[in-house]
């Protein structure tokens, strides 16, 4: 009994909290109605009334808090590195290879690495999402605390981006994140690199190709990309020395140089060469009965300014030999 009254009390007490809840929640929806008004000239019941139409989807939430990312190296590249994929890959290049051939000579990127990105995003525009973007980005900008100003701010690129493209924002669909189009371009990202690519005076990245391909291969250029230069080796450790643990992190960023991972027994293929102080990362990659090691250099870092995961870079990396080598065979 006394078991049944505290259910009873604890359901009373949940129940009594969700007018607060709503009432914080409506808060932050106003707060983020007057700062679009006061920081870029919207009318603030509009946005509103546009929010109004939002609905919080639990899916969305689901599938951020289990990402692929989140797999180890076994499990996550089968995803990618498929049969299927090359050989749409392959098509995809044929079909499109003037645009990539101009792309690659405007930004330095190679084409092998435009066709893998769009090839791992979207399958080459065959999934380029289910979610609407308006619900994405209002479910994790307005309940999904851990990330909540980055997707907050993702909400006020998407309005932005609307009012720029004349976008409907209730049709757009993208992925449970938010990103949108052949290459899946986050709201920020459409805004800053998106170019029109075919001339035809719109940045269209859901529906054309040739702007896909010139936005992504301008994405990397604009994060730095070094044409003609290499990637990522694969590397072997020699003696499993200790320190090699210490090499290895969850920073992206390059902390260390060629020089550092030589003294710590970290070798590559006797047939290249990087120069000593060379800013590289050890990366680590999980086998399903070991690790295997690669040494990435500033190119792998821009692979993961697109996505921040050193196990999408890799795929990527891979997927644009594997391209690349079919395309050769041709």
């Amino acid at each position: 009994m006394r078991k049944l009254s505290k259910a009873i009390l604890m359901a009373g007490l949940s129940l009594a909290l969700l007018p607060v809840i709503a009432v914080s929640q409506q808060a932050k929806i106003d707060e983020f109605a007057q700062m679009m008004a006061q920081k870029h000239q919207f009318d603030a019941q509009s946005i509103k009334q546009t929010l109004a139409k939002a609905n919080k989807n639990q899916t969305i939430l689901d599938a951020i808090a289990k990402p692929w990312e989140a797999k180890p190296w076994y499990q996550y590249h089968p995803i990618f590195l498929t049969q299927k994929r090359l050989n749409k890959g392959v098509e995809f290049w044929q079909q499109h290879r003037h645009a990539l051939e101009r792309a690659q000579q405007k930004s330095g990127v190679p084409a092998e690495i435009i066709v893998a990105i769009i090839g791992v995003e979207t399958f080459y525009g065959n999934y380029k999402g289910k979610y609407s973007v308006l619900d994405a980005l209002y479910t994790l900008g307005f309940h999904y605390p851990p990330r909540a100003s980055f997707f907050s701010s993702e909400l006020e690129q998407f309005f932005l981006l609307a009012r720029e493209e004349g976008f409907d924002m209730s049709q757009l669909q993208g992925s449970y994140a938010g990103a949108m189009g052949w290459g899946q371009f986050i709201s920020s990202s459409y805004r800053h690199y998106a170019v029109d690519f075919d001339g035809d005076g719109v940045r269209d990245l859901f529906n054309n190709p040739e702007d896909a391909i010139g936005s992504v291969a301008n994405y990397f250029k604009l994060h730095h990309w070094q044409a003609n230069q290499p990637i990522a080796y694969k590397a072997s450790i020699e003696d499993k020395n200790p320190a090699i643990s210490g090499l290895v992190s969850k920073d992206l960023k390059y902390k260390h140089q060629w020089q550092q991972l030589i003294d710590a027994g970290v070798a590559i293929d006797a047939s290249t060469t990087i120069e000593p102080q060379q800013s590289v990362k050890l990366l680590e990659f999980e086998l399903d009965n070991g690790a295997e090691y690669w040494v990435g250099l500033p190119n792998f870092y821009v692979i993961t300014r697109y996505n921040h995961s050193p196990l999408y870079a890799m795929a990527v990396y891979q997927f644009s030999q594997q391209l690349k080598q079919a395309m050769a065979e041709k």
